[in-house]
């Protein structure tokens, strides 16, 4: 049996801040007997635990593998510094938080990267374990590590650092990798490590980087990625659960004892987006829809609160209001906690899809918080660019139903640095910004109405339309913010009803270096992590000149730079790191959508209007599901 670290790790506690977040032992935790099974996993979420926790990608997994008899599932997040340097002091390894079990004694590490910024806590991660850093130096002892998550899309710039990746939804992925090292292991592993990292290249579940060789020309764009084996396939694909109401979990979600993030239960009412937004990868890599019925969802939510006593239910989706049964469901989720103290709620609403009838119904128990609305753009033109198809007469309708309805703030959400953008569009915030006051002063007849403006970098990503654009440099970026803040704070009249957030140009240069990073990338991120990078998410323990430190003296000897890889335009010709991984998008629908982009060309939902052939449903063999309830129409491309 694994023995427990907690011992040891029991006696440096008191010596760090919130240490309830190593101890465990939450409501609904499972911690299962270590011999009693022949597969362990640990699964890794490679942030603070106060973010991972809720986590629902890992909460998923977690269950789905630990309901299998043969199988065992824990859970590790990342270590803050104070503790790392105690464990590093102490010998304390990286550890499991259900059993306090060595995460170097599971047979499987999967880490799941919600963005590129948890790269350097991987290493860490994979240090503290006693895992060598790159895959290549690992033997028959140590765990397979497996990336997932939306940055799996792209693994290349962590290729040394893990052995397989999963795209796409990790349910079925997980219980096939699982049959695979459960059949090695009772064939006695035969052949070693090496022999089983060649099986789960062969099967296609997973995509195992050093089973395939990257050839460079000369100018240090790819020639072309190739299999080193014979029964390798060229392309891997994504997984594709169907059927949501089959995998109706997290059944019984986790409860926290310190502090998290979301204090709340979490719902995915539908997984998908056909709004065809340019810049959202999340949209494109997630095709086709696939709902939950109402009937799914309710049983969900009931069984949830009974196993957790949240008191709050968040209804979570790319675009929950799209949901096609959403105001039934909200109804009769009201009708039936309306004497309790459970309220319901949605992430960012689309302008589009607000009615003042659902948002009564997320409020009925009394709770009225703010609204967010996520136009994107700041002017007519750039929505169009981006094919977010809201106008601002769209903008200005909404938000005054919401102000007159009783609301009094709304916060919206627009990006900075997008393809084609000028100065002039981003300054149309702050007279949008503006406008939303008027309007709101006006129809609510107070002036105590707020309007919060969130403005985020724009980084292109992997399996996008805008894959190919060039990134705005982080001195035009913050050059545009400050010309922004200062036309919202210069205006007496509605300066002091206008929040402005806003992040630097920087770390979104960073995060582009590794979204579309090839795998020379990989000794930047190695070596700024031996630098002492970590938690590159967090402002305060970000370093952009150890990034480009880092970067300058890893890429000294190649014909690349960061600039390379961010602010340079793609070509059609050119060969991406990712292609050889198939999202079922079409690389030539994709360029079409490009094309379109830069002519301002706005392309429709394809859940309601005629296929536009983008390649998911025809080459990944599945359908569009909408309701209604226990009636799904698949919709065949």
């Amino acid at each position: 049996m694994s023995a427990s670290v907690y011992p040891d790790l029991e006696r440096v506690l008191p010596l760090v801040q919130k240490p309830i977040q190593y101890v465990g032992g939450e409501v609904n935790a499972v911690s299962k007997e270590w011999d009693s099974v022949n597969v362990r996993w640990a699964l890794m979420y490679p942030d603070a635990y106060e973010v991972g926790a809720p986590n629902q990608g890992v909460a998923i997994l977690y269950e789905v593998l630990n309901g299998r008899a043969d199988a065992l599932a824990e859970r590790t997040y990342a270590v803050w510094p104070d503790l790392e340097a105690l464990m590093r002091e102490h010998g304390i390894p990286q550890f499991t938080v259900d059993s306090h079990r060595a995460v170097g004694d599971f047979d499987l590490l999967g880490i799941s990267f919600a963005t590129e910024l948890g790269y350097t806590n991987m290493l860490t991660a994979l240090d503290l374990a006693g895992i060598p850093l790159h895959s290549r130096d690992r033997g028959d002892d140590d765990p397979i590590v497996v990336a997932g998550g939306h940055a799996a899309f792209n693994p290349e710039p962590v290729a040394d650092f893990i052995d397989a990746a999963v795209l796409g939804d990790g349910e079925q992925a997980v219980l096939a990798i699982t049959d695979i090292v459960a059949e090695f292991k009772a064939a006695g592993s035969p052949g070693g490590r090496a022999e089983l990292i060649h099986r789960l290249a062969a099967s296609g579940v997973v995509y195992v980087p050093s089973r395939y060789d990257v050839e460079y020309l000369p100018d240090g764009r790819i020639r072309r990625v190739k299999p080193i084996d014979a029964d390798v396939p060229w392309r891997v694909a994504k997984h594709t659960v169907m059927d949501l109401d089959d995998w109706d979990y997290p059944r019984a979600p986790l409860v926290p004892l310190a502090e998290t993030v979301h204090e709340r239960m979490s719902v995915e009412i539908f997984r998908g987006c056909t709004r065809g937004c340019r810049f959202c990868q999340a949209g494109m890599i997630t095709r086709p829809v696939r709902e939950r019925s109402q009937a799914g969802i309710e049983k969900m939510v009931a069984r949830g609160l009974s196993a957790t006593g949240f008191e709050e239910v968040g209804l979570l989706s790319l675009s929950s209001a799209d949901h096609s049964e959403i105001a039934p469901l909200t109804k009769s989720l009201a009708d039936c906690y309306s004497s309790s103290q459970t309220s319901l709620s949605l992430p960012s609403t689309r302008v589009d899809a607000f009615n003042v009838d659902l948002a009564n119904e997320l409020s009925r128990n009394g709770r009225r918080s703010g609204l967010t609305f996520a136009p994107e753009g700041g002017s007519e033109r750039m929505r169009k660019v981006i094919n977010k198809m809201v106008t601002e007469e769209d903008l200005i309708k909404t938000v005054s139903t919401a102000y007159a309805a009783g609301w009094r703030n709304v916060k919206l959400y627009f990006m900075c640095g997008l393809p084609t953008e000028t100065d002039e569009d981003v300054l149309q915030i702050a007279r949008l910004a503006k406008e939303v006051i008027r309007v709101g002063r006006e129809v609510s007849g107070t002036r105590d109405i707020r309007c919060t403006v969130s403005i985020g970098g724009f980084v292109p990503k992997p399996h996008t339309p805008f894959q190919w654009a060039a990134q705005c440099d982080h001195e035009t970026t913050d050059a545009r913010l400050a010309k922004l803040r200062d036309a919202v704070r210069s205006d007496k009249q509605f300066a002091k009803a206008i929040g402005f957030r806003y992040h630097d140009g920087k770390p979104g240069i960073v995060e582009g270096l590794l979204s579309r990073g090839d795998r020379r990338v990989g000794a930047v991120i190695e070596r700024v992590w031996r630098e002492g990078a970590r938690f590159d998410g967090w402002s305060e323990h970000f370093s952009f000149d150890a990034w480009m430190s880092a970067a300058e003296i890893a890429l000294a000897d190649q014909p690349v730079d960061v600039d390379w890889f961010t602010t340079r335009e793609r070509d059609h010709a050119e060969v991406l790191p990712w292609d050889h991984l198939d999202s079922g998008l079409d690389r030539e629908w994709l360029w079409a959508d490009w094309q379109d982009a830069l002519e301002q060309v706005e392309v429709e939902d394809c859940r309601w209007t005629p296929c536009f052939d983008c390649g998911v449903c025809d080459q990944m063999g599945t359908q569009i599901q909408i309701g209604p309830t226990t009636t799904f129409v698949e919709i065949d491309r």
